[in-house]
């Protein structure tokens, strides 16, 4: 295997970061791979430009500016959306896209290139929640129903590493890295798996967990994570049916085939706590692993030390 050094780039708010370590088969062209990691990139930046509700520019923030009318959008938000909508309702709203407005006033309301604040006037009233949006796939629009603002920040994060990871598919062996988000494809190296550490929620110099995988995709959700400019509103993993947040769990990590169903589920199951998080993640048949505040584990059956 030809290694390529670790290429980084600041993206969706985080650092994306993003390693081949060769083809197992017949060696590429360097130009070749050159240009499939340049096309990997540019998944996050047409994501970002799309799903962002730190953008005014972006779709979806034009979106949150049309009530009532059904919109016309682009595959790649409808699909965020469909998906955002179908874990929301399966979770009883413990998941729920339709947050933005108070993550706005909890403080989570800034671009990270500009530093502008995003604040959305809405007209006086209850909390929306995802029943306030209607999708048409034959049509391919989304109407809200009452003034929202969508976050799709568990979603579409994921959904670019998925992205990512399929212009590097050729290449076999590969490690995408947005901000904890990760997708490994093949080995590391001498046809081993890679090596992924998992950290410890109160100890953030150790590990709580390594795990060993190929294909797959591991994402955390941590209370550690992103805590909110004011100290009373706690972090970001806010709980939509209560507006807090979260208590449950200090973290919820999750591998899945797939880094936008690792992400979406590692958020609904910090969110549901221990018990309701582990059947979610039993019945989508992922592997995964609840940390309390007070470092009580509690895994999927493929996660436990018996």
């Amino acid at each position: 295997m030809n290694a390529v050094g670790v290429q980084s780039v600041a993206l969706m708010g985080t650092v994306v970061s993003i390693e081949v370590v060769g083809c197992a088969t017949q060696p590429p062209l360097e130009s070749e791979r050159e240009d499939a990691v340049a096309r990997a990139f540019d998944w996050f930046r047409r994501v970002e430009e799309t799903c962002s509700r730190f953008d005014e520019q972006s779709e979806l923030r034009q979106l949150s500016t049309c009530i009532g009318t059904p919109v016309p959008v682009s595959e790649l938000l409808y699909e965020a959306v469909q998906f955002a909508l179908a874990v929301a309702a399966e979770t009883g709203g413990a998941f729920d896209p339709t947050v933005g407005h108070r993550m706005e006033a909890r403080g989570f309301n800034r671009n990270y290139r500009s530093r502008r604040a995003a604040n959305t006037p809405l007209a006086p009233g209850g909390p929306a929640t995802f029943r306030d949006v209607r999708l048409d796939p034959a049509a391919r629009t989304i109407t809200l129903l009452r003034p929202l603002v969508l976050d799709l920040g568990a979603v579409a994060k994921g959904l670019a590493v998925d992205l990512a990871a399929r212009e590097l598919r050729p290449w076999e062996n590969f490690a995408i890295n947005a901000g904890g988000d990760l997708y490994l494809g093949g080995h590391k190296d001498q046809g081993r798996p890679w090596s992924i550490g998992i950290r410890h929620p109160r100890q953030p110099q150790e590990l709580i967990e390594t795990v060993q995988v190929s294909d797959c995709a591991v994402c955390t959700s941590g209370d550690y994570e992103r805590p909110s400019p004011d100290p009373a509103a706690g972090h970001h993993l806010m709980d939509p049916r209560t507006g807090a947040a979260a208590t449950a769990c200090a973290s919820a990590t999750v591998l899945a085939p797939s880094a936008m169903v690792a992400d979406v589920l590692a958020t609904a199951a910090f969110v549901l706590g221990p018990a309701a998080g582990l059947r979610l993640l039993e019945r989508h048949g992922v592997e995964g692993m609840l940390v309390t505040p007070a470092v009580e584990r509690f895994a999927t059956r493929g996660m436990r030390h018996e």
